[in-house]
């Protein structure tokens, strides 16, 4: 076969009859052949414009014209934007570090002891009073609606287990609570952010495991010990829904779940919650997500009715004495005193006056302090973020806590198709439950009266630091 690459000394016309011959030997040549450059089509002229008026051209350089308006419109957007993103990021780390806070301050609280607990300890009397209020709170609304009463106090067996959620579970305080309760758990899921305390409780765990669980009064023997979980988790700010547990427990916040568990406990817990209204929606899904339909929301807070008394009464006093020391300034009372010292060459002038102290009350053993201004009439509005220090000897040192305003919570928790069922101030429950046939005797070995139904064994300044907390229960519908 001829070799068909053109000749580069060929002229035009040998290239036409070459290529003719190219194209009539093509369909038995398979080797790639050179493109015909002749046989291309001239490239077509682009259309002119429709419009009636050309584009008027930018000079090279040159801004596009904006007005003076337009310009300090889009830089205090900017401005807004930027103040916007800063105070986001301010709440999210402050946001975090109360939570720090919180969680750091629980993990460097000592694990004592019980003999310490209830005999060394300046505040005995309260820790038992208000673990009786638990104890209370656990016998009446932890059961199903089904269970027969008495029936594990007579040995018979109820047929159905608990499935109990503790969020903010601590140290394990309530494993003893839980088995001893009315009708028996199966499964206890403990939760809690600080990670020491989450070590501790599985500790506590395995001692009560190692005696077999603490067995009743009237020799009843010692009942079988409960499967007990411990997981570190922050139950407010992530979803607990992520959890293995949680999942084969079951997690569906809406009301038709048949599934999931029949108790979610907090004590001494939700009102960290408040911090935001996002922190206590997410609260509430957790909680709801994991309760089963009909299952029970039970825990305690702090009253806000009592926080929202001594606010008002404190706003009223200091309103009065400074009404007073204004009257008294006008009325010249204070002509012969000294006059204020003069400020030297270039100091500057303090205009400032000084900001007003606080609302703050306590005693001895316990203490409130709120670190900026307070409501007058001591309704707390909005219902989020209304921080507060709490100290209580031996037990918590100037933590951040949240009110918990009662009536908000309540209408919040409705969304979530939790139904309010119980709400009573911890004296409120002890004058309802003292003489009751099983928690009156409770009390009296646990050391909160005297034996034979005699006085209540806690000091007053104690009784007001107990005043200071309500119990509650919710249903899911």
């Amino acid at each position: 076969m001829s070799d068909n690459r053109p000749s580069t000394n060929a002229r035009p016309s040998s290239n036409v009859n070459q290529n003719g011959k190219r194209r009539n030997e093509e369909g038995q040549d398979d080797l790639p052949q050179p493109y015909n450059a002749s046989s291309l089509q001239p490239v077509k002229r682009r259309a002119v414009s429709p419009s009636e008026q050309p584009r008027k051209q930018k000079r090279p350089g040159a801004r596009a014209r904006i007005s003076e308006s337009q310009r300090e419109a889009i830089q205090r957007r900017q401005v807004e934007r930027d103040r916007e993103s800063a105070s986001a990021y301010e709440e999210q780390n402050n946001s975090r570090g109360n939570h720090d806070v919180v969680r750091q301050h629980y993990n460097s609280v000592p694990e004592r002891g019980r003999e310490w607990r209830t005999r060394d300890s300046k505040i005995k009397g309260l820790r038992v009073f208000n673990n009786w209020i638990k104890s209370c709170i656990i016998q009446r609304y932890s059961p199903d609606e089904d269970h027969a009463p008495g029936s594990r106090e007579a040995g018979r067996s109820s047929g159905k287990e608990l499935l109990v959620l503790d969020m903010g579970c601590g140290k394990g305080g309530d494993l003893n609570k839980w088995q001893s309760a009315p009708q028996p758990v199966q499964l206890y899921v403990g939760l809690d952010p600080a990670d020491v305390s989450i070590t501790q409780a599985r500790d506590r765990y395995r001692n009560l495991s190692s005696r077999g669980g603490r067995g009743g009064h009237n020799r009843r023997p010692q009942p079988r010990l409960f499967d007990g979980r411990f997981y570190v988790k922050d139950c407010f700010g992530e979803t607990i829904e992520s959890l293995e547990i949680i999942q084969q427990v079951g997690f569906d916040p809406s009301p038709m779940n048949r599934r999931g568990f029949d108790v979610v406990s907090m004590m001494f817990s939700m009102h960290y919650a408040f911090e935001s209204e996002t922190n206590a929606r997410n609260m509430l899904r957790n909680v709801a997500g994991a309760l089963k339909k009909g299952g029970r929301f039970i825990g305690c807070i702090p009253n806000s009715d009592v926080l929202g008394e001594h606010v008002r009464k404190w706003n009223e006093e200091h309103a009065a004495k400074k009404k007073a020391a204004e009257e008294a300034k006008l009325n010249g009372s204070g002509a012969d005193e000294e006059p204020a010292e003069e400020k030297e060459e270039g100091e500057a002038e303090d205009d400032e006056p000084p900001a007003d102290p606080g609302a703050e009350w306590g005693n001895s053993i316990y203490r409130v302090r709120f670190p900026g201004k307070t409501p007058e009439d001591g309704v707390f509005r909005p219902a989020f973020g209304w921080k507060y220090n709490f100290f209580l000897d031996e037990a918590v040192e100037e933590v951040p806590e949240y009110v918990v305003p009662w009536e908000a919570f309540r209408a919040l928790a409705e969304d979530f198709n939790l139904e309010l069922q119980f709400h009573r101030p911890f004296l409120d429950i002890w004058e309802a439950e003292k003489d009751d046939r099983e928690l009156g005797p409770l009390s009296e070995r646990m050391g909160v009266r005297e034996r034979g139904g005699g006085s209540l064994l806690i000091s007053e300044e104690e009784k007001e630091a107990a005043s200071f907390y309500l119990g509650f229960c919710f249903y899911k519908v």
